[in-house]
């Protein structure tokens, strides 16, 4: 099905019908105007009422942990504020949290002694809990975003790995002074592990892979990275002992077990869960290297001395792990959804929940947001909280990632899963989502969803793993279950934001490609897919130096699309170009159409946006939403009589009157 044709008679009539949709719709305006006054009348909200309908996601996702003696200190991430809670193994209980008040998660912990040390990212704050006296002091403050990993060398001294740029950072807990070591590989992005000894920092990085071993006291930078592994993308998470460094190498899920004293002699482990594509988490104890995968869930031991590989389990399926330690022997892992423990004696592996041991919960920074008419998901870490509009319940979907996007057809509510790009399927009742398939060709976050009435398929947008360049396009068949991807769809871009209509799915692209690489590409594109002949049809440049399109929207003549600047776009289908541009606020967000009305939000309002003569106003403000990653998320329930965001960390409600 390609678009409508133009030119000559064609055009004319393309534009008779377009008048003829607009006097249709002031007829519909005005009917719903009277329909309007009436439901004033009988009691309904006007437009802009909002309505609170409690914390929005509610969760006690894990970041990293520490022990101290027989206490495990367990740092959060994604609350507000984010906690250490201290589970004493003696007590089974949680006997007491630390409040972390800055940042919105804790990656990163050590210990020097009994001392804990914390730290943060957004913004990339040091703390230290002193276990002894029970108090939390902020030490140091850093630009840079985040602080993805900690580590203290024997004397004390404590390594920070960084992002953006990748920098390793150093912090003397005697005089209190922070040292810039700079970047162990210019121009990559992330340091996301590091290890410290006697006379090294070992810091693994991303997005291009790197192991670089830094003198602590000359500065000089030594490459531990075999050749065979240059073009890997990470090497992310790390252990050290005093022979070995071991680290986990993105993303085709290899150990790296490299001698210190000859790095030539090194060791590549390939974990062999079927489709394991990452090492998460990293120990070293009594000649073992434990090692996380992910998706699986899988734990792994390998054997210094005999190179065996063993397969310990999958503790929770698809659980991340963020932190493998050790204590009296037994092995603890930290996931978003409780601890696992593994006892290399018994071979048993037991798993335990720290909210039953009193893991404070509290609402978390969401992610997305959707209504089915009757029930509101709204997507965080580990799953979706389910609001029953009917009754106030909230329920708790858990899926073993994160939902970025979600869409509702005929009674099936499909969510787009972030690490694996995958899709997955619920309906309600059901105590668990069915996963669908995994996107794999290097994607790894899901950016929209929509569905095509035309053809009948589901279409979803999806951004490539850190480093990597250009996105992809899914289209899946819900009838026969297969999916087929598209990539590049649009060359060395992301499609952000996405809509369908007749057979063509509409896209809005992003520059940006795998996250910390820099964007090859100047200006977003907006683009027509056909779904039937699967070729790309058109793509444009509507607006110089634009990064994103956030939000795209149809009606039956026009493709409108939302800047990251807030500038609203509108294609005309039959004349193929830009007719007219309005300027709604300073960012984007996401764009919601019903009949010839289109809504939008900023962090901080809700805009209404009447198409017809393309204006805007607002009709809520005050709203300070604190979505997760900084996105401003809104969905328009099936009725179009009301909107759904977030106020703070709240679910809300909005009544919207679009035909008036």
């Amino acid at each position: 099905m390609g678009l409508p044709l133009v030119g000559g008679a064609n055009e004319m009539i393309a534009r008779r019908r377009f008048l003829q949709a607009a006097a249709s719709s002031v007829a519909v305006t005005a009917v719903g105007s009277q329909l309007t006054t009436a439901a004033h009348a009988a009691g309904v909200d006007p437009e802009g009422t909002l309505r609170d309908l409690g914390p929005a996601s509610v969760a006690s996702p894990l970041g990293n942990g520490e022990f101290v003696g027989n206490v495990l200190y367990m740092g959060s991430r994604g609350l507000s504020p984010n906690v250490v809670g201290a589970w004493d193994l003696g007590t089974d209980k949680i006997s007491k949290h630390y409040e972390i008040p800055t940042g919105v998660g804790i990656w990163a912990m050590c210990k020097v002694g009994t001392d804990v040390y914390v730290g943060t990212h957004a913004p990339s704050d040091l703390y230290k809990i002193d276990t002894v006296a029970g108090t939390v002091t902020k030490l140091a403050s850093y630009p840079d975003e985040f602080i993805w990993t900690i580590a203290s060398a024997p004397d004390g001294v404590i390594y920070m790995g960084t992002s953006q740029p990748g920098r390793v950072l150093e912090y003397n807990p005697a005089t209190g002074v922070s040292r810039d070591l700079g970047e162990p590989a210019p121009g990559e992005s992330y340091v996301r592990s590091i290890q410290a000894d006697a006379t090294h920092v070992y810091a693994g990085v991303g997005s291009n892979a790197h192991l670089i071993a830094i003198n602590r006291t000359t500065g000089e930078k030594r490459e531990l990275l075999p050749a065979s592994l240059a073009d890997r993308d990470w090497v992310s998470s790390m252990a050290s002992s005093d022979t070995h460094i071991a680290g986990g190498v993105l993303s085709l899920a290899e150990l790296l077990v490299v001698e210190k004293a000859n790095p030539a002699n090194h060791r590549i482990v390939k974990a062999t869960a079927p489709g394991e594509k990452y090492i998460v988490a990293v120990l070293i104890h009594d000649g073992w290297v434990y090692f996380a995968g992910r998706p699986s869930g899988t734990i792994y031991r390998y054997h210094l001395a005999t190179e065996k590989l063993e397969v310990l389990g999958v503790p929770f399926f698809e659980a991340a792990t963020s932190r493998i330690l050790e204590f009296e022997g037994r092995i603890y892992g930290l996931q978003d959804t409780g601890v696992f423990v593994y006892d290399p004696a018994t071979s048993q592996l037991e798993y335990f929940s720290h909210v039953q041991r009193g893991f404070r919960a509290a609402p978390e920074a969401p992610m997305s947001v959707h209504s089915d008419g009757s029930w509101v998901y709204v997507g965080g870490k580990s799953g979706a909280d389910l609001h029953e509009l009917s009754t106030a319940k909230v329920t708790r979907l858990p899926i073993a990632g994160e939902p970025k996007t979600m869409l509702t057809v005929d009674g099936t509510t499909y969510l787009g899963i972030y690490t694996q790009a995958a899709l997955y399927s619920h309906h309600i009742g059901e105590p668990e989502a069915k996963l669908l398939f995994r996107t794999g060709h290097n994607q790894d976050r899901p950016r929209d969803l929509a569905y095509d009435k035309r053809t009948g398929l589901i279409v979803m947008s999806t951004q490539p793993e850190p480093g990597h360049p250009n996105g992809a396009l899914n289209v899946y068949n819900p009838g026969s279950g297969k999916v087929d991807t598209y990539r590049p769809i649009v060359e060395r871009q992301t499609v952000l934001s996405l809509t369908a209509s007749h057979g063509v799915a509409y896209l809005g692209t992003s520059t940006q490609e795998g996250l910390g690489a820099p964007p090859v590409t100047s200006t977003a594109r907006l683009a027509a897919f056909d779904l039937s002949s699967r070729t790309l049809l058109w793509e444009i440049e509507p607006l110089p130096g634009i990064a994103a399109y956030t939000g795209v929207k149809h009606t039956p003549f026009a493709i409108y699309a939302l800047t990251n600047t807030g500038v609203l776009v509108e294609y005309d289908l039959a004349r193929r170009k830009v007719t007219r541009t309005l300027k709604v606020n300073n960012r984007g967000g996401d764009l919601v159409i019903a009949g010839f009305t289109a809504y939008t939000s900023d962090v901080d309002a809700v805009y209404r946006i009447d198409l017809l003569p393309l204006r805007s106003r607002k009709i809520v403000t005050g709203l300070a939403s604190d979505w997760f990653g900084g996105g401003s998320k809104l969905n328009i329930d099936p009725s179009e009589r009301w909107l759904y965001g977030i106020k703070g960390r709240n679910l809300v409600q909005v009544a919207i009157s679009p035909y008036r």
